[in-house]
């Protein structure tokens, strides 16, 4: 990787964009679940409210070093995956840091968030902890498996492991998209990004009006802040990566929006479909379907 501090004021210019986009997302997604069932739901911009309430709140309750280090991981880890993933291709100023290799970088952060989080509630002390923390990595975990398998038949498909040159080799047309050149590939990343995002029907690990604790609850003030920045940056991230590896990238910041509107709504459409799965119901389901496809993928190649 040639790092260029010239790049460093573009990229963190990049981030703002990606943090801002997923604050609007995350008022938009909540008004269109509310109108589906027949509500009004809250304002679009309340995330912003939200997030400014938090981070003018300060505790003095302490639980731990690690307890208040799992918020930071889990922003470092969504931060990272914006700042070493190409955002507008063929645009020096939003290539961020990408270098060859980088899609190995993404998936390592990927899960770095989560671990974090991981130890942070474990030092909590809290009797449900551990019920979250086995939730949560169990299904991380298992869902990682379909997706590492696509991507490794799209990398070997490609002869590449660097996201940007997996987006050159699709620009040209739907025809070059990974969608189109490698459909098994794609259905395998898709359905691996349902327990990724956590909707409903993976939404096991806050498990709404059964377990009513975890981070929503037991963080507060900026460390809760800190979270619901990473909210906003770490799906943004993710739905950015699965556009730039199955659906062509972005040349533009409209292109990318569009994209990554459209690939955000896809779990959240699901989850309005869809009931909660048990713990066990979800591992069972990825180690099924989206995992064969994983191995046809690669078979394929």
């Amino acid at each position: 990787m040639n790092f260029d501090p010239m790049k460093i004021p573009w990229s963190l210019l990049g981030l703002v964009i990606v943090f801002t986009i997923g604050m609007f997302i995350r008022g938009i997604v909540p008004k269109i679940t509310a109108r589906a069932g027949m509500r009004i739901g809250i304002r679009f911009y309340q995330p912003w409210i939200d997030l400014i309430k938090h981070f003018s709140i300060q505790t003095s309750i302490t639980h731990g070093v690690m307890f208040y280090l799992g918020p930071v991981f889990r922003l470092t880890g969504g931060v990272s995956m914006i700042l070493f993933m190409p955002l507008i291709y063929g645009s020096w100023y939003f290539s961020n840091f990408a270098f060859a290799g980088d899609m190995v970088l993404f998936l390592y952060m990927m899960f770095f968030g989560t671990l974090g989080m991981a130890l942070g509630a474990g030092e909590s002390g809290h009797p449900y902890s551990a019920i979250g923390v086995s939730r949560g990595l169990a299904q991380v975990t298992v869902a990682e498996i379909p997706l590492v398998l696509a991507l490794l038949s799209v990398a070997a498909q490609h002869n590449t492991l660097s996201i940007t040159e997996i987006v050159a080799a699709q620009q040209g047309g739907i025809s070059h998209w990974t969608m189109v050149t490698n459909p098994v590939a794609t259905m395998a990343g898709m359905l691996a990004l349902l327990g990724s995002m956590m909707n409903s029907p993976f939404n096991v690990v806050l498990a709404p009006q059964e377990i009513p604790v975890g981070p929503p609850t037991e963080y507060h003030g900026t460390f809760l802040g800190i979270m619901n920045t990473n909210r906003s940056i770490f799906p943004v991230a993710k739905v950015v990566f699965f556009m730039n590896i199955f659906f062509g990238g972005a040349t533009n910041w409209g292109i990318l929006i569009l994209k990554s509107f459209i690939i955000y709504m896809w779990p959240v459409f699901v989850g309005l479909v869809f009931p909660r799965f048990r713990v066990d119901q979800s591992i069972r389901w990825f180690l099924k379907v989206p995992m064969l496809l994983g191995i046809l993928a690669v078979a394929l190649i």
